[in-house]
């Protein structure tokens, strides 16, 4: 089990600003930060549910190549919030929220190009 990620971003406040609002629909929060005087070379913000930061943004440059992360969501009305959501706050359509069958049956997901290009996704496997 993975028990966190990060994603490297050229401009961090921005980064922090978009996914605090593209995920607080799927229940996640900024629930710490770090800065460059604790790490010694750059500053953090943990994601994550429940006090439990699990994903991670470090102000170290733009990471290349481009990433695809995928959210989990607990319903299809959580993916459909979380696409509104994410292009309020600077995000770019890459795929409006709808089943993808090709994947299996149940499978709804959105896809979202953050503002450094990364395609950011949430979905649900359950069948409603």
């Amino acid at each position: 089990m993975i028990d966190h990620i990060s994603l490297n971003v050229a401009d961090y406040e921005r980064a922090k600003a978009f996914y605090a609002a593209a995920l607080a629909p799927l229940g996640f929060s900024l629930v710490m930060e770090v800065t460059v005087e604790m790490t010694g070379s750059f500053a953090g913000a943990g994601f994550g549910v429940d006090g439990k930061p699990f994903f991670w943004l470090t102000g170290t440059g733009r990471q290349t190549p481009i990433q695809h992360i995928a959210f989990g969501a607990e319903s299809r009305a959580l993916v459909d919030a979380y696409y509104e959501a994410a292009l309020a706050a600077g995000g770019t359509d890459n795929g409006a929220p709808g089943l993808r069958p090709h994947y299996h049956p149940n499978y709804y997901g959105a896809f979202v190009l953050d503002p450094e290009g990364h395609n950011i996704e949430a979905v649900c496997h359950a069948p409603q």
